[in-house]
């Protein structure tokens, strides 16, 4: 896969996404928490939109009669059958060993545009008949 500059890091806030056609590929990609992720916006089992699903946390191992949860953020259902995934690693939460989703690789690259660029002080100056005048 090419290298896709999709915009300014700015422009996805943390809990935010956004779905790009790169490459022929939907690609979904996220910001966990102020990480970027990207995952193919295909199901694994029947090929729904995923990244259309909803994004949110998962109950976390605990005891018998407590129901913690966390991870908030870090976890998309699939909009068609709930199926979950985790946004960073792409792993399915049910059986992260053998159902996963395509991720790819995402940077936050410097803009080489953006690096200030040294000014100089500059003052207008005009021709006024034959005598040159700067002003200050």
């Amino acid at each position: 896969m090419g290298r896709h500059v999709v915009g300014v890091a700015t422009d996805l806030p943390p809990g935010t996404n956004k779905i790009l056609l790169l490459e022929g590929r939907s690609v979904g990609v996220f910001n966990v928490n102020g990480t970027y992720s990207a995952l193919k916006n295909s199901c694994p089992h029947q090929g729904a939109p995923l990244c259309v699903g909803k994004v949110t946390g998962m109950t976390l191992p605990s005891n018998p009669g407590q129901y913690l949860y966390g991870r908030e953020g870090e976890i998309l259902r699939c909009p068609w059958h709930g199926w979950e995934f985790d946004i960073t690693n792409g792993k399915s939460i049910f059986d992260p060993h053998k159902c996963l989703v395509k991720t790819y690789e995402v940077a936050v690259e410097a803009d080489a545009d953006a690096e200030e660029t040294p000014s100089v002080e500059t003052y207008t100056v005009k021709v006024e008949g034959a005598k040159l005048v700067v002003y200050i």
